[in-house]
């Protein structure tokens, strides 16, 4: 087996070439994350299986791709199942919608205010909705911005000049505006708690710099997550899950084997049987 990495002189970028059980083993470690950027993650299992899927279709899949690739699915589900390469969240959405779970359990019912609608604050509200959340709500100095995110999580568009008299209804706060100061200070939430009694205010601040003051922080009632806080568990979920890669490797490798021999089992039987019906001299085996 050998590989090589060919590149265009021009301007056409770098691919990788594999052959044989190079490229069994390849496919193998793709379908399984092991080649992400993110370790673990699954969306390129379905980059995968679509793009299975479209080969079969226009008639390009014969029969060792077709075991070939219904093999590397099999080897992804047996690598998330016997090792935790996907276990723990790795984006600061998803660990911050992890946090929200253990402060409020179901959230169904929670109410969360998007301050600012930039792509972080978007991605995490994408993932409280697929958590269950259904009242989002969307200010931005922008209202044009907030109208289009809204519509987009399917939520309502709030007047960026009402945005402290919401926090008196929601649950949840995510702020990502480009604010050189802090919106939120413990002077102007403080008459906002007191209307809160024995309600939790979830905050997560990813603005750079910060939206909320950290002394808000020390409010009773007030859980406060900035962006180093979050980012620094989803780092801690990204070492483990690195730990993971050798169990992973094993496996892999296992089924590389098994499946390299199942190719040669039938290359055997073909040839005898060429054999057989004199289309093949034994000379030439």
């Amino acid at each position: 087996s050998r590989d090589s990495r060919e590149t265009d002189e021009e301007e056409l970028p770098p691919f990788y070439r594999y052959e044989d059980e190079k490229c069994v083993q390849h496919l193998f470690r793709v379908a399984c994350g092991l080649d992400s950027m993110v370790v673990g993650e699954t969306e390129i299992l379905g980059q995968a299986k679509k793009a299975y899927e479209t080969a079969r279709a226009s008639g390009a899949v014969g029969p060792w791709l077709h075991r070939l690739f219904q093999r590397a699915f099999r080897v992804a589900k047996q690598v998330r199942t016997h090792t935790d390469i996907t276990r723990g969240s790795v984006s600061v959405g998803s660990v911050a919608v992890d946090l929200a779970q253990k402060i409020f359990g179901d959230l169904t019912g929670c109410k969360v205010l998007l301050l600012g609608a930039g792509e972080t604050s978007e991605r995490t509200a994408r993932a409280l909705v697929s958590r269950g959340v259904r009242d989002l709500r969307v200010s931005n100095r922008s209202g044009h911005r907030a109208c289009e995110l809204a519509g987009q999580i399917r939520g309502q568009a709030i007047p960026f000049d009402d945005w402290k008299e919401q926090c008196r209804e929601i649950d949840i706060l995510i702020t990502s505006t480009s604010s050189q100061a802090p919106l939120l200070t413990p002077a102007n939430l403080a008459p906002v708690l007191a209307s809160r009694i024995d309600r939790p205010l979830f905050i997560i601040d990813i603005a750079v710099p910060r939206d909320v003051d950290p002394a808000v922080n020390n409010m009773g009632g007030v859980y406060l997550y900035d962006i180093d806080s979050l980012q620094s568990v989803a780092q801690q979920s990204l070492v483990m899950r690195r730990q993971q890669i050798a169990s992973a490797e094993a496996i892999i490798a296992e089924h590389v084997a098994d499946f390299r021999e199942k190719i040669a089992r039938e290359l055997k039987r073909a040839s005898h049987a060429m054999v057989a019906d004199g289309s093949l001299r034994p000379s030439e085996l």
